[in-house]
């Protein structure tokens, strides 16, 4: 992720937002932390995202751009946070236990 002053351009992977995400969703949830200290026309971004799907990378994006924002301007930190982009999401897949067919899901029962 590299922060850098411009015109207000963003790539993801080496293509612009508007062509990598196909959705305005997830182009929103990208743009948001930028929005909101009204510094969308300030800086050009790069960001290179893998893995996850499409909005688990939109939302790690806005994660790493909050995080640079804040190393740019500690300022504004506290509006960040106020607005939750500070967080990680901490969600992850939980894992398959022994003697079940998946994390949760148990064998069928046959009462006799």
């Amino acid at each position: 992720m590299f922060l850098q002053s411009g015109a207000g351009g963003i790539t993801v992977n080496k293509r612009p937002l508007d062509q990598y995400f196909g959705r305005e969703v997830a182009r929103m949830i990208v743009r948001q932390p930028l929005e909101l200290v009204d510094l969308v026309e300030k800086f050009d971004i790069n960001v290179t995202v893998e893995g996850g799907g499409s909005f688990g990378q939109a939302g790690a994006i806005r994660h790493g751009i909050t995080r640079a924002l804040m190393d740019y301007d500690e300022s504004l930190r506290g509006t960040l946070r106020g607005a939750g982009y500070v967080t990680r999401d901490a969600r992850a897949v939980e894992r398959k236990k022994v003697g079940l067919r998946k994390a949760r899901k148990r064998p069928q029962f046959s009462k006799r």
